[in-house]
């Protein structure tokens, strides 16, 4: 809620007029609890966990041949059931957990600085925080990853996550509830550290969410606006992590590859993509009958 009771009051304390963003933001958030806003987290989640999967989907669905060439693992074909029992489970887990989670944590959000007021961050606020955050969410959620593929953490927790040995996009959140809360804290270690706008929390969550869902989508499309971005894993990278399963030693990052290079878990998907490359190259060469496409000749190595 904002301390001003008109638009001329917040022009008036800001010293200037108010920007679009920000008269639109004014005529929204001026009489409407901060808690209130917070809350919307809980239905942009709900909005993207059940819509931002679909589209793909259904071409998976309906359209296999559309989409097939850029099938990770195209030996793989997944029936609707499969779909809607992944989608009913993340509800499930999302009902009992992450809404409740989301609901709890507003004390701890004001804590840190979270702000709801005028004046508005610039662009490139907004863009630098964001780049913290991935890059803070990135390294703790590799440790946090990486310690549940120890015996008693996939055992007991991450085996749920990994049922999926080919992803998709309703799988992305789809994990024991443990899981789901101990890879909620990295996301909240950002925005302690550089705190934010409400507006720009919302974006960081919306953002992280859509970038699972890409990555655990099982498709690399070639256009994709995420290759531009340094250091990205994507869903090939992901997908082999998926692939390889529970004796996987590779591939821990969830959004970019640095952590995994500098702490040596990418040489068993770097010597897979190289045999891949070989394989290739044989084919085109005419000495390898058969189709070398994603992940078809499948040598496991960790």
């Amino acid at each position: 809620m904002l301390p001003y009771a008109t638009l001329e009051d917040a022009e008036a304390a800001l010293g200037r007029s108010l920007t679009v963003a920000e008269a639109l933001w004014f005529r929204y958030s001026a009489r409407m609890p901060d808690y209130l806003l917070y809350c919307h987290n809980v239905l942009f989640l709900l909005v993207i966990f059940s819509l931002a999967p679909l589209p793909l989907t259904l071409i998976e669905l309906c359209l296999p041949a559309a989409v097939s060439p850029y099938k990770l693992q195209p030996k793989v074909r997944l029936p609707a059931a499969s779909f809607l029992r992944c989608y009913k489970d993340v509800m499930r887990v999302f009902i009992f957990v992450v809404g409740p989670l989301q609901l709890s944590s507003y004390p701890t959000v004001k804590l840190v600085g979270i702000r709801t007021g005028l004046p508005l961050p610039s662009l490139w606020e907004v863009a630098a925080q964001l780049a913290v955050y991935f890059l803070v969410e990135d390294y703790g959620n590799y440790w946090i990853h990486r310690l549940m593929h120890g015996k008693w953490g996939y055992d007991k927790i991450h085996h749920v996550h990994h049922e999926f040995t080919a992803p998709i996009g309703f799988a992305a959140p789809y994990a024991h509830w443990a899981e789901v809360l101990l890879l909620g804290i990295p996301s909240f270690v950002g925005p302690a550290i550089a705190p934010c706008h409400m507006i720009t929390f919302w974006l960081w969550i919306a953002l992280r969410q859509l970038e699972a869902i890409e990555t655990h989508s099982g498709y690399d499309f070639p256009l994709s606006p995420t290759k531009f971005i340094p250091f990205y894993g994507g869903a090939e990278y992901h997908d082999y992590h998926h692939y390889v399963g529970g004796q996987s030693q590779s591939n821990f990052a969830s959004v970019f590859t640095y952590c995994d290079y500098l702490y040596g878990t990418d040489k068993g998907y770097r010597y897979h993509k190289a045999h891949l490359t070989k394989l290739k190259e044989q084919q085109g060469n005419g000495h390898l009958n058969g189709e070398v496409n994603g992940f078809n000749y499948n040598q496991k190595s960790e």
